[in-house]
């Protein structure tokens, strides 16, 4: 009885003990704070529509999963307008906490950056970047603008770059002078002069300095957390990759004279299929990418235009100066193409130079090709006989058989020719042919 009670109180002791440790689990598990996430995207391009598209998804995602904030760590010469308001637009009214990170050293928040950084309601910019020259320029159709649509637009941006600042409790006297006179500064003199609100090394020095900052929100104040937070790096996806890369104007200039290269080889070539098929694709791909850059069509119709200037070289005997004139015209097309003084938003030389050697090469090329075809001689025909050689076989006057092409032949001749005599034929009547003395 008594090994037994002895054993019941063991057990007793045990459930106690196991109740007390799971107990003291439950209650530190309780006690721990559940730690922030924070996302984290990258844009280190120019401001594009699908740069645009990017930010603004990549937003409304982090908002979807119940993330703290997200992180733009961005680094951008500038870009287009309407795709730099879009994201503005998003900033200004964030469902969650945005954190614009002009970041790595080195990197710049220039132009369509200025404003995209000042509308963050969290401005930051590491050790060795700078921010400014935010002043419009003349883009798109019609080239450069003229002194009062230049001062209407100027104005605007002005009015758009201290609205902002204000918002954000930010130097809106600054904002005036970045679009005005294109000033720019570095990283410590945004923070003296309030253009940004911290300067970190590094996105974990960034999330140290900001704990505890009140965010406002359209659904009110947020107090940021970001003690301990979790970094949640989210990469772009395949789609998102493609069309930004599409809308880099070296790719989409690539991209067209390939295409108009690709259709030219087949319209000249029928059938041969791979060409055009790759020329469509390519062209269609380069209309795309044109939708999303500053084009400038008078450019676009010189490109076209040179071609044209080769295809003519095929019929109309120009010794070389419609060749000519087609290289002149693509020089002009290219570098009129993308009309932008940002040069994200134009082609590289280092890319122009050599694919305008390379095409106009190629049509040249194409050009003399087909030039000697309608040059040679005909080998079929009525046309491929007149002026071939041979040899009588019989004697030839108004009757005979003559040896021509390996093929024997009625003939006739104007005068009689013996047997065995070298012979030309001047003229094909039917399956008789007439020929006369070599």
């Amino acid at each position: 009885m008594n090994s037994m009670k002895n054993r019941m109180r063991t057990y007793i002791v045990l459930l106690a003990v196991a109740t007390l440790l799971l107990a003291g689990g439950a209650v530190q598990s309780f006690g721990e704070e559940e730690k922030s996430v924070f996302d984290v995207i990258t844009i280190d391009s120019a401001i594009t529509p699908p740069v645009a598209e990017y930010v603004v998804k990549s937003i409304d995602l982090s908002y979807a999963d119940d993330s703290a904030g997200i992180i733009i760590l961005l680094d951008t010469p500038g870009g287009l307008d309407l795709a730099m308001r879009d994201i503005v637009k998003k900033l200004l009214n964030p469902p969650l906490p945005g954190i614009v990170f002009v970041y790595p050293s080195g990197a710049r928040a220039a132009s369509a950056g200025v404003m995209i950084t000042m509308a963050a309601p969290v401005a930051a910019m590491a050790p060795g970047t700078n921010i400014g020259a935010a002043h419009p320029v003349a883009i798109g159709i019609g080239g450069k603008m003229d002194e009062t649509m230049a001062k209407k637009v100027e104005n605007d941006a002005i009015a758009y770059a201290m609205g902002i600042a204000k918002k954000r409790g930010r130097n809106a006297d600054w904002a005036e002078e970045a679009v005005k006179e294109s000033v720019s500064i570095t990283a410590e003199k945004a923070l003296e002069l309030n253009v940004i609100d911290v300067m970190a090394s590094d996105v974990e020095n960034l999330l140290k300095k900001i704990d505890g900052k009140t965010i406002p929100l359209s659904s009110g104040d947020v107090i940021l957390k970001t003690k301990g937070a979790v970094i949640n790096k989210m990469e772009m996806g395949l789609r998102e990759k493609i069309l930004i890369t599409l809308s880099n104007p070296n790719i989409a200039y690539l991209l067209m004279m390939i295409g108009l290269a690709g259709l030219y080889f087949e319209f000249a070539n029928p059938g041969a299929i791979l060409p055009g098929v790759v020329g469509g694709i390519s062209l269609i791909l380069a209309f795309f990418a044109m939708q999303t850059l500053p084009v400038n069509y008078a450019g676009f119709a010189l490109i076209i235009f040179g071609i044209i200037l080769f295809i003519a070289e095929i019929k109309i005997v120009s010794h070389g100066m419609l060749s000519v004139a087609g290289v002149i015209s693509l020089v002009l097309g290219s570098v009129m193409l993308f009309d932008s003084s940002a040069p994200a938003l134009r082609v590289s030389l280092a890319v122009m130079i050599p694919t305008i050697i390379i095409v106009s090469l190629f049509f040249i090329a194409v050009v003399s090709l087909a030039v000697k075809a309608q040059m040679k001689k005909p080998f079929t025909g009525v046309d491929g006989m007149i002026g071939r050689e041979g040899k009588t076989i019989t004697p030839v006057y108004t009757d005979g058989k003559v040896f021509v092409k390996g093929e024997r032949w009625n003939a006739c001749s104007q005068e009689l020719i013996e047997e065995g005599t070298d012979v030309r034929v001047i003229g094909v009547d039917g399956l008789k042919i007439e020929v006369e003395k070599i």
